[in-house]
């Protein structure tokens, strides 16, 4: 009975670093097809992170099919994108105080939902595919127009551009940018 349980245990050990070396090796596979990316904006006392993995487009349809029209998207691959910020920024005159936040889109065909949501660390989607967001933790939401363009950007980009006193946080993929101004 003895080394029963000693041979149980064992085996228990064995099984979780086994999960443990597989999670980390899928992680860094997904990874290698979606290379993280930190961009930063930086002007006067002003600060600007975004946390992102970038995802390529080899060939697919983006927009309307391997990201659906009016579906929460994580904003990228992997982990939930991640959007921190030194001092308040005004979307649209909405505020959105200092902090850390994940970035989540609703992409559409003329217009984009964007929402900056105060949980963030986790993975990008659940077990059933799904955004892995929980909206009672939304803190602001706004809706900018996006626009087609004959430039084709094979990677998931996230720039930010410096427009007079203000910015503009930028998403550009396959032949679609929408621009975010913001001011400070």
């Amino acid at each position: 009975m003895k080394r029963f349980l000693i041979f149980t245990g064992i085996a228990i050990v064995v099984l979780i670093l086994l999960g443990r070396l597989t999670m980390y090796y899928m992680k860094k596979q997904t990874k290698s097809f979606s290379p993280e990316e930190e961009i930063v904006f930086n002007d006067r006392d002003l600060s600007v992170k975004v946390f992102y993995n970038r995802p390529y487009k080899k060939g697919r349809e983006i927009f309307g099919k391997l990201v659906p029209f009016g579906v929460v998207w994580r904003t990228g691959a992997n982990e939930a994108t991640t959007f921190e910020t030194s001092k308040d920024l005004q979307f649209e005159g909405k505020t959105l105080k200092k902090g850390k936040y994940t970035l989540w889109t609703i992409p559409g065909e003329e217009t984009w939902v964007f929402i900056f949501n105060s949980e963030f660390g986790q993975w990008g989607v659940n077990s059933a595919g799904e955004a892995n967001r929980d909206p009672a933790r939304d803190v602001l939401k706004l809706e900018v127009h996006s626009v087609q363009q004959d430039r084709l950007f094979e990677q998931f980009t996230i720039a930010f551009e410096k427009v007079g006193e203000d910015a503009e946080m930028v998403l550009m993929w396959d032949k679609t940018l929408v621009a975010v101004p913001f001011s400070y």
